[in-house]
């Protein structure tokens, strides 16, 4: 198992910018481009029960959130966050950056940029 795995948009640059950081940490790492391989409910629920924030804040509030008829009563639960972000995968925060140290793992959203660097050392 990698030491990192990066949940990561190449069309992001913020995206792009975490997973050159991770690159630059020496750390193993998987790189997991979202939209091509999304999770299922099950992988989105895994990540949330390691997140460092409340789950709703996976979801990206955006134009595709508003097309989609959706509210914050509908990503309210880590069940319908996952159910959304199974179902949306757009919709998802990115950067994810997933830590596994053998011992727990944590994970982040990426944003603001300045909180990947302590998170990967």
């Amino acid at each position: 198992m990698a030491d990192l795995t990066v949940l990561h948009n190449p069309r992001c640059s913020t995206s792009r910018a975490a997973l050159a950081a991770a690159e630059a940490s020496g750390l193993n790492l998987e790189v997991r481009n979202y939209l091509k391989e999304p999770l299922d409910e099950a992988g989105w629920l895994a990540v949330i029960d390691v997140l460092d924030a409340d789950p709703s804040e996976l979801v990206r509030r955006d134009k595709t959130f508003d097309e989609l008829g959706l509210s914050d009563d509908d990503v309210a639960s880590a069940d319908q966050v996952a159910r959304v972000l199974a179902a949306h995968p757009a919709l998802a925060q990115r950067p994810v950056l997933i830590r596994h140290d053998g011992v727990r793992e944590r994970a982040i959203i990426g944003r603001p940029p300045a909180a990947v660097a302590p998170f990967l050392s």
